[in-house]
């Protein structure tokens, strides 16, 4: 990844105003909020109008940054959330804190998936497109109770695989 990562953000800079990088709140484990790290995909003040959903053809996305986000390479700076202690190789995707309580709110256990680290990648990751709704949350988040339940080192290890699969 150190490789690739001066080529992504000169790609960024070159094909988009704004900065490389993009940070945001995200609530880990125990709901304990942390600042991630990604390669900016969408175009400058995409949520001008407060904090929306992505979807699958999201017309914020740069296109540079439909390309990083196809090959996920736009989660490569979360490497330092993992060195950082914030993050693990895998887990649940790390959730925005503006939707957090809407979603325990509204989906039975959505909080148990706030009891491991979030991950890179995850079981519900590999499985299913980004989850553009409540609705779409509630099938992410029985993998990722699945993925709780059932988490050990040849399952993390199938995931990785998976996911490296998924990339090239």
């Amino acid at each position: 990844s150190l490789v690739l990562a001066p080529l992504i953000a000169m790609a960024i800079a070159i094909n988009s105003k704004g900065g490389v990088m993009f940070k945001q709140i995200r609530v880990g484990k125990d709901g304990r909020p942390f600042l991630a790290i990604k390669f900016r995909t969408m175009y400058q003040n995409a949520e001008g109008h407060g904090p929306m959903w992505a979807k699958e053809n999201d017309p914020r996305v740069t296109t540079v940054g439909r390309f990083l986000r196809k090959t996920r390479l736009d989660e490569i700076p979360q490497l330092i959330n993992i060195l950082k202690g914030e993050m693990s190789f895998v887990g649940p995707r790390p959730e925005r804190p503006e939707f957090i309580d809407q979603l325990i709110n509204e989906i039975p256990f959505y909080k148990e998936r706030l009891l491991v680290k979030p991950g890179l990648t995850g079981w519900a990751q590999i499985k299913m497109p980004y989850a553009d709704s409540v609705e779409s949350t509630l099938k992410k988040l029985q993998y990722d109770l699945y993925y709780i339940k059932h988490r050990s080192l040849l399952f993390d290890l199938s995931i990785i695989l998976k996911t490296i699969n998924i990339i090239l």
